[in-house]
């Protein structure tokens, strides 16, 4: 199976991560240091994407790991860290096997999210922590408009499940690969579903937030 982002690897690489350099506008190593937190032991990043992301789980004193679909991205996630290819909706990993998980910045591009938060509460030890870090629902979308800094313009669509590359930026990935949206009332209910505890929220990215994180515990 070829995943979309073996297309755009490089570019995701080599300009889209080096065109922001050190910065962070997501806030996702905030969030990270926040609802992760310190631990130790392997903590499983789901959809790892090129691996820029292990080195802040690292510094919390867990082992990353990450599975990812795009064999091209994974070519620049080894240096980085463990990988193995796999579908996120079949985790290779045993029923009870990881102390953590982190999805970062990537339900969007899984149309079947829902069977991956059930795949992370069922790899996640009993107390495990999963922590979901993603594009807000409410502030980012295919009916939102960021091309005026000084204003964010919701149009309508926010209800509207479903797959869209309609984005406001050519600079971006939706217009590239695509996104799935669901309202966040469907969001929280996704880890509901899954059996897991909603634990802790944060928000980050300016005033009008672009980033939800979400922790959440396997009883």
């Amino acid at each position: 199976m070829r995943a979309r982002y073996d297309d755009i690897a490089d570019w995701y690489e080599q300009e889209f991560l080096a065109g922001q350099g050190d910065d962070d506008p997501l806030e996702v190593g905030l969030a990270l240091a926040t609802l992760l937190g310190p631990g130790s032991g392997p903590c499983l990043e789901i959809g790892c994407g090129t691996g820029v992301h292990a080195e802040t789980v690292r510094a919390l004193g867990r082992a990353p790991v990450g599975v990812d679909l795009s064999g091209e991205m994974l070519r620049y996630a080894k240096p980085r860290l463990p990988v193995a290819r796999a579908d996120a909706e079949r985790l290779p990993l045993r029923d009870g096997s990881v102390p953590a998980a982190v999805a970062v910045l990537v339900h969007t591009d899984m149309p079947g999210y829902p069977s991956v938060v059930r795949e992370a509460a069922r790899v996640l030890k009993p107390g495990g922590v999963f922590v979901h870090i993603g594009v807000h629902p409410c502030f980012c979308g295919g009916f939102a408009d960021r091309s005026d800094p000084a204003a964010l313009v919701l149009r309508r669509g926010y209800r509207e499940r479903g797959w869209t590359t309609d984005s406001w930026t050519d600079r971006g990935l939706r217009d590239k690969v695509g996104a799935a949206h669901w309202p966040l009332p469907d969001l929280l209910s996704m880890f509901l579903d899954a059996g897991l505890v909603l634990d802790s929220f944060a928000e980050g990215g300016g005033d009008s937030p672009l980033q939800l994180s979400i922790r959440a515990r396997k009883p």
